[in-house]
């Protein structure tokens, strides 16, 4: 099973850019989407149809224009799981999973701490979570949990590990994403890529992307049952349809 994960920073500016084109060319079992920023009623469905996605599932936001995550199938899922149940945190449209057969994948997109008000809610979003996964995994044992967390984990994941008291870099937010690792899932790419830095996110400003002046804020996360079924885990720097690229994980069958 190959998925991938790719925040595209408005899926309609994306299809402007080329997406299609490059969605059949990865050709992913399974593609998780991050901050689509609309509305399935906005898009024209049969352009990933056509490109192969007949089944395609879309969470949005209650604000429109806003936040958004969906995943797309080349196989039609046994169950499709919108939000998470959490009041608190599913009126933002931040999680959607799908169950193909023993395998759950879930299209996550955690909260940015922009500023102090977002950084209590993103840190409440982080506890209410984990704790729903940790429960999740009681009964889908074999769980991927792809998307944008948000947070860079080590030094090696963000080019200036010198960065103090930024959000996506704070020791809080790190030591957030050590316990989540600890509670039963492998991140996949530094699994398979112990020691290569790569980053998945390039700010827009100061040319930062040409100067791979990156952060890695992506992961696919593993449960521990599939650990062992982890072939493949690489970043696609090449693909420029968002400020992000998109992330691949390979699951042997």
């Amino acid at each position: 099973m190959k998925i991938i994960s790719y925040n595209v920073n408005g899926i309609r500016a994306a299809l402007k850019k080329g997406f299609i084109d490059w969605l059949k060319s990865a050709n992913p079992d399974v593609l998780c989407l991050q901050e689509i920023k609309a509305n399935k009623e906005q898009l024209d469905l049969s352009l990933f149809e056509d490109a192969g996605y007949k089944y395609n599932y879309w969470y949005s936001a209650q604000k429109k224009g806003y936040s958004g995550v969906a995943i797309l199938s080349k196989v039609e899922p046994d169950h499709v799981e919108y939000g998470t149940g959490i009041e608190s945190m599913d009126f933002e449209g931040r999680n959607i999973r799908a169950d193909f057969g023993a395998i759950s994948v879930m299209s996550m997109y955690l909260p940015s701490g922009t500023n102090m008000e977002r950084l209590e809610f993103k840190f409440g979003y982080m506890n209410e979570i984990q704790t729903y996964l940790v429960e999740l995994q009681n009964n889908k044992p074999n769980l991927v949990v792809c998307g944008d967390y948000n947070i860079c984990h080590e030094a090696i994941d963000i080019h200036n590990p010198k960065m103090k008291g930024v959000s996506g870099f704070l020791p809080e937010e790190r030591q957030w994403l050590t316990g989540f690792v600890d509670s039963g899932f492998t991140d996949s790419y530094r699994f398979i890529n112990p020691e290569k830095q790569e980053f998945s996110w390039w700010s827009y400003r100061a040319n930062s992307r040409a100067n791979n002046k990156g952060w890695r804020l992506d992961y696919a996360m593993v449960s521990e049952p599939l650990k062992s079924k982890i072939s493949r885990a690489l970043i696609l720097t090449e693909a420029k349809h968002s400020d992000h690229c998109p992330i691949v994980v390979e699951l042997e069958k």
